[in-house]
């Protein structure tokens, strides 16, 4: 089911299909909803598969609060209320794990497990802050065509870049159909994260960490440290693919997501 819902204030558009236990899946930057397209396909049949946009991207509204990672995290926890889901598998890949983050901290008895997929807890450094501050006003002054031109060879491993056209345009089409007043708020609110890393030690649920082996974004190094700190995690690298492991390799992302919810419901 697609839906627009009103919660905080704000439009929030979410697509909800299935039934079971309820998975929310946060999209990356600067994406939308339709990212997670083949996860609600092969997950669907099992259990209830919840895909919002945050704030500002897709058909969510920006609204006024800014767009901090604890605003987006707050959203998602508004929309599970007005869904009346009380605790749910909550995932996010890139800026949708560090909203997944944010919503552990925010509201942990909410949460049954996760899913943190090439992300990272850092928060940003001085550089890093900079840079998303030049892209902010890169954004806001030229548009999304030349943040897209900008990433993608971050986000596709160079044989998907060369060899599937349709991917890239795929991965295209969200991009330049990203408001850039939306991007960059996200920008500016990924520059003002907190710092995750003490949180690590204190999650306490199955935690599923995935990332592509040619990830440079956040690399395979950061994702087994994550993992280190987690105690009890699972992690899954996925050869052949980069910063989107679960749109350059879906049957392999979504065979690691199926298999950790089967085992977190037998235990269950």
């Amino acid at each position: 089911m697609c839906a627009l819902a009103r919660v905080r204030g704000s439009e929030v558009g979410y697509d909800d299909i299935g039934v079971g236990l309820p998975v929310v899946l946060l999209h990356g930057f600067p994406f939308d909803r339709s990212m997670w397209r083949e996860q609600a396909e092969a997950l669907g049949e099992s259990y209830r598969i919840i895909t919002p946009d945050l704030r500002g991207f897709g058909e969510s509204t920006l609204g006024d609060g800014g767009a901090t990672m604890e605003e987006m995290a707050s959203d998602v926890a508004a929309l599970l209320e007005h869904l009346g889901v009380e605790r749910a598998v909550v995932g996010g890949l890139s800026m949708g794990g560090y909203v997944t983050l944010a919503f552990y901290r925010l509201f942990p008895t909410r949460v049954a497990a996760l899913l943190l997929a090439d992300t990272r807890p850092q928060a940003d450094d001085e550089d890093g802050k900079r840079a998303r501050e030049e892209t902010a006003r890169l954004a806001l002054h030229e548009g999304m065509e030349p943040i897209f031109s900008a990433m993608l060879p971050k986000l596709l491993t160079p044989a998907h870049v060369e060899q599937d056209p349709t991917l890239v345009a795929r991965v295209r089409s969200m991009v330049i159909n990203a408001r850039p007043e939306a991007a960059a708020a996200a920008l500016r609110g990924m520059a003002l994260r907190r710092d995750q890393r003490d949180l690590l030690p204190l999650i306490n649920v199955p935690t599923l960490i995935v990332v592509g082996a040619g990830d440079q974004l956040t690399p395979p190094s950061e994702a087994q440290l994550m993992g280190e700190k987690i105690v009890g995690s699972r992690l899954q690298v996925i050869d052949g693919a980069a910063h989107l492991s679960n749109l350059e390799r879906p049957a392999e992302f979504n065979s690691a997501f199926l298999s950790f919810l089967e085992d977190y419901c037998r235990q269950t």
